[in-house]
């Protein structure tokens, strides 16, 4: 499928559109510490970033042992919207991609509606987006498993091949490839940092970029027109 057929991009949330994945796994190291579980960030971020709560739950759950309540979810999702409210910012360059996009756009997020909403509200992307908000929470399997983007596909009406999702994470990856999308891979986010090339890029095999400022320039179908723009902002 050509970029000249993309009639829709999905953008994931954490690590795309807000650098919040350092945040979120500074507050779950701190958290799994509290309960006798000592992991390192590498850790997490092969096993935790980009992965709904029940996805972590389990993890946590097959490799230590211990389950994970709603005591300490609520814990962890209390602490991380605390730290969000002082830390957190929108990817730079992102907003001025989503002024100037001329396809429908939307987002689909291994989140929770609560802090996916929050997230977007505290960033200044919330109006880019209005209710085109998706969430693992709406769907029976979370990221790997394709369902978040069947779901969001079928809820904007465009057919899974015609849409482009740009996540941070491998499980997204993997869930928009399981969906017949294309996806591409943000990696300017700081969570990434110190990854080598061939591991972010699945050894050339997958299409990455790191400054929001190169979107139109791999894509510049997308970009709006002179003339709608001006109609737009009108």
């Amino acid at each position: 499928m050509a970029i000249e057929d993309i009639q829709l991009v999905i953008f994931d949330c954490d690590g795309v559109l807000i650098d919040s994945e350092v945040i979120s796994a500074r507050i779950l190291i701190e958290q799994l510490g509290r309960v006798g579980v000592h992991v390192d960030f590498p850790y997490v971020q092969k096993n935790f970033l980009g992965r709904s709560w029940t996805k972590v739950a389990a993890e946590v759950r097959i490799s230590y042992g211990l389950d994970l309540d709603s005591d300490f979810e609520d814990r962890y999702r209390s602490d991380l919207l605390a730290a969000f409210e002082t830390e957190l910012r929108a990817v730079a360059g992102v907003g001025d991609v989503l002024g100037n996009i001329g396809v429908s756009f939307c987002v689909a997020t291994s989140s929770s509606p609560k802090r996916a909403r929050r997230s977007l509200e505290l960033s200044g992307l919330a109006p880019y987006f209005g209710d085109r908000l998706f969430t693992a929470s709406q769907v029976a399997n979370g990221k790997p498993a394709p369902d978040l983007f069947f779901f969001t596909a079928d809820s904007m009406g465009v057919d899974p091949r015609h849409c482009l999702v740009i996540e941070d994470a491998m499980p997204g990856v993997h869930a928009a490839r399981a969906a017949g999308m294309q996806v591409w891979r943000f990696t300017g986010a700081s969570h990434l940092r110190g990854l080598d090339a061939d591991e972010l890029t699945e050894g050339g095999a997958l299409t990455t970029f790191d400054k929001w400022s190169q979107f139109f320039e791999m894509a510049p179908q997308l970009k709006r027109s002179m003339e709608a723009t001006s109609e737009r902002h009108g």
